[in-house]
């Protein structure tokens, strides 16, 4: 049999390989991005893999641009001769088939209809062959197959050889190519963003640079989302007259954000409704669910109490969400997931619309926020244990107190926004968050937090936790420093505690009722309401009260200067807190200890007092404490002239308060480190340590140790043989301040200075 090969010569037909659209104006902020896909794209690359990149990133985050700008960059450097374009319309109703991509790049490559075979294999074949053809010819092209869902649509249109393709979609496509997961704008790169876009729309458009503070509140409502930065420059250029400030106002409104993001044609809702539409309804329902988490982000093992269902299971969907980019795994904390502003706004809309439909969905979602709750109680309460000198049987949830901190540290956020969720939860979670956010000297939490105890105590009538709550509350300002508003809280305490004849809180009233008079320097007053305390606690035979009222007592003693006294009760307050098991109160009493043996001048003992303190605290990782004895012990080295010792104490005070953000008690040490420069003969740096107490101490308000502050400042000035003057103003300073903070003594001592290093009149 002969068989005869036929070979038609078809006549040339006219290619597209030039389908790769401009990127919108205002491009920018993606240098990361485009380096990382010209390195997968370079033919000079090291490796033999495929120069294949999969962009993946939720809807509106720009990745279409972006493969078009990559695209772009890499014809500029000669690497592809031409660029085949497929939109896959993954999101759309009716998603591209691969078979439909392929006809229509085979038309790219000037295949002639008639001459395409049926869809399957012989496409794929045909593809291949021209693609091949095009390399033999010394063509190398670029195929971008943009908005992508699936790995099926994409698979047969990888090309062979050393063509290359970058793929984008809102699913993160794995067995393609190199993946890259495409962000968020940086916030200066989403105010450039605006400002190009309105340009672009009115080459005049100044709104941005007349008002940057509002251009950059915008881009944050948009939450950096080019989609959404584009629709709202839209909006802007349609009412030339509207100012940023005011746009920025609207999108503000969390009810409306995402009405406010449609400019008639493009909508950030409709875009998120093309990503939830193919999720299966098991994913659908735990996205929705996610919004009702008060927090930042979520645990898996919250979540799967949200859903109630299995930690795996729910950790199965979770990873699924993340992978169609609607949330996203918390980049330094293992099991945990977040969600953008703009997606939980709208994952929000799809709960209420569900609860909307009838009672059955509404009950269920009200019941899941409910496990919610009682879930963070419920773990608050076991990692407090932990923390609570006398909590009671230690949780087995936590291997130990560090465990217990780590899990406050991570859900903090979740514990505070859930506690702004209703009177009940404010109650439930106020009395038990104080201890850690104490320890972690998160003070403006511990206010906000004792403040909406207070008022869930006063809604739900309940008058015997009032007293405790008003006590926290003044806890929380004094440690503020706002004194007089701590003084009216414990006063309210103390006339509730009376009235319902609770003596053990009432010792406790006294107790902090003397902490804040002797922070207001009333030393014989907080005198009398530490022994009362001390009195009481005793009556009821109390050992934690006893400890504690005989370590204040010994404080104010101290400012008396009746030391032997102070020395008495501070003792005795160790004991205490030994018999009791409280390593933290202990390490307090024992360097207030040093401090009462230092005024005694028995510097020895002081020396060993403050060590054993820094130990204490260093065993329990209580920062805050360790810096104070590390400061207190720096004041004992310098009385013994030990001024290297002592340097090395203050600094390390400094960098610890620094390290927590602890501005009051940093600079009180700066203050005492210049005085150690000084005795070190290293006056420049004393001077400099002096002007930062002084400038830290006025803006704290705190008039009295500014005082002191100005005072070493003036002797530091004089040591240097300064200008009289300076040293004049400095003693000036320090006299009103001690004049501000009732100080009269003091003050006269200041001014009396002040006026003998006066320098005539000319």
């Amino acid at each position: 049999m002969a068989v005869k090969t036929y070979v038609q010569q078809y006549a040339p037909v006219p290619t597209a390989l030039d389908a790769l659209p401009q990127p919108p104006a205002g491009f920018t902020g993606r240098d990361e991005d485009i380096a990382f896909i010209q390195g997968v794209l370079d033919p000079d690359r090291p490796g033999s893999g495929p120069a294949v990149a999969v962009l993946s990133g939720w809807g509106g985050v720009g990745k279409t641009t972006l493969a078009y700008a990559a695209g772009h960059a890499a014809q500029k450097k000669g690497w592809f001769t031409g660029v085949l374009l497929v939109d896959l319309h993954g999101y759309d109703a009716h998603p591209a088939q691969a078979a439909d991509a392929l006809e229509a790049l085979l038309r790219s490559l000037g295949v002639r209809p008639e001459h395409l075979p049926p869809p399957g294999a012989g496409q794929e074949a045909l593809y291949r062959s021209q693609l091949n053809a095009r390399q033999e010819a010394g063509e190398r092209l670029l195929v971008v197959a943009d908005n992508a869902s699936a790995v099926a649509q994409v698979q047969p249109l990888l090309p062979p050889g050393h063509h290359g393709m970058l793929v984008t979609s809102r699913n993160s496509l794995t067995g393609i190519g190199r993946l890259r997961t495409v962000n968020r704008l940086q916030p200066e790169d989403a105010v450039d963003l605006l400002d190009s876009a309105l340009k672009n729309n009115d080459p005049g458009d100044t709104r941005v640079e007349q008002d940057p503070e509002a251009a950059e509140q915008v881009a944050l409502a948009c939450g950096y989302l080019p989609l959404a930065l584009q629709i709202t420059a839209a909006l802007l250029a349609q009412d030339p007259g509207q100012p940023l400030s005011e746009r920025a106002e609207a999108l503000g409104q969390a009810e409306g954000v995402l009405d406010g993001l449609n400019d008639g044609e493009r909508s950030l809702r409709t875009t998120f409704d093309q990503s939830l539409e193919r999720l299966l309804p098991q994913e659908q329902d735990l996205f929705r669910l996610l919004s009702l988490n008060p927090g930042p982000d979520i645990s898996s093992s919250a979540a799967a109490v949200l859903a109630d269902q299995p930690q795996l299971a729910t950790e199965r969907l979770l990873g699924r969400l993340a992978a169609s980019h609607l949330i996203e795994r918390n980049p330094v904390i293992r099991n945990r997931w977040q969600m953008h502003d703009l997606l939980r706004a709208y994952a929000h809309e799809q709960a209420q619309a569900t609860m909307a439909h009838s009672r059955i969905p509404r009950r269920r979602y009200e019941q899941a926020h409910q496990r919610l709750i009682d879930h963070y109680v419920q773990y608050a309460r076991e990692a407090n244990t932990h923390l609570h000198p006398h909590g009671g049987t230690l949780s087995p949830r936590y291997a130990d107190r560090n465990q217990a901190l780590a899990w406050f540290d991570a859900e903090r956020e979740n514990l505070i926004a859930t506690a702004h969720t209703s009177p009940q939860a404010s109650f439930r979670l106020g009395f038990t968050l104080g201890f850690y956010l104490e320890w972690r000297r998160r003070l403006q939490d511990l206010l906000v937090v004792r403040s909406l105890t207070l008022d869930a105590c006063q809604a739900l009538g309940d008058s015997d936790n009032e007293a405790k709550a008003w006590n926290n509350l003044g806890t929380a300002l004094r440690k503020l420093r706002r004194f007089d508003e701590a003084l009216h809280a414990h006063r309210e305490d103390l006339k509730h505690c009376q009235e319902i004849g609770d003596t053990y809180n009432e010792a406790g009233a006294w107790t902090n009722l003397g902490n804040v008079l002797q922070e207001l320097r009333r030393f014989d007053e907080a005198l009398h309401a530490h022994e009362t305390a001390l009195n009481q606690f005793q009556q009821i035979n109390d050992a934690y009260g006893q400890a504690t009222a005989g370590n204040n007592l010994s404080i104010t003693l101290k400012e008396l200067g009746r030391f032997d006294e102070a020395l008495n009760a501070q003792q005795a307050a160790i004991n205490h807190f030994q018999q009791i098991n409280d390593p933290p109160g202990e390490a307090t009493a024992w360097n207030n200890l040093g401090v009462a043996f230092r005024e005694l001048r028995r510097f020895d003992e002081a020396i060993h007092a403050h060590h054993t303190a820094v130990n204490l605290h260093q065993q329990i990782s209580n920062i805050h404490g360790e810096a104070t004895a590390w400061d207190n012990l720096g004041l004992t080295l310098k009385e013994l002239r030990r001024f290297d010792e002592a340097l090395h104490a203050h600094q390390t005070a400094v960098n610890q308060f620094q390290q927590i953000g602890e501005s009051h008690p940093e600079a009180t040490v700066w203050n005492n480190l210049g005085t150690a420069y000084r005795d070190l003969d290293r006056f420049d740096e004393a001077i400099t340590a002096g002007r930062q107490a002084v400038a830290m101490l006025t803006a704290a308000q705190d008039r009295f140790l500014s005082g002191e502050a100005w005072g070493e400042l003036a002797r530091t000035l004089t040591a240097v043989d300064a200008d009289p003057l300076q040293i004049h103003e400095a003693w000036t300073e320090s006299a009103s301040a001690y004049d501000l903070a009732g100080a009269e003594e003091k003050a006269a001592a200041s001014r009396y200075k002040a006026d003998s290093t006066k320098t005539p009149e000319p």
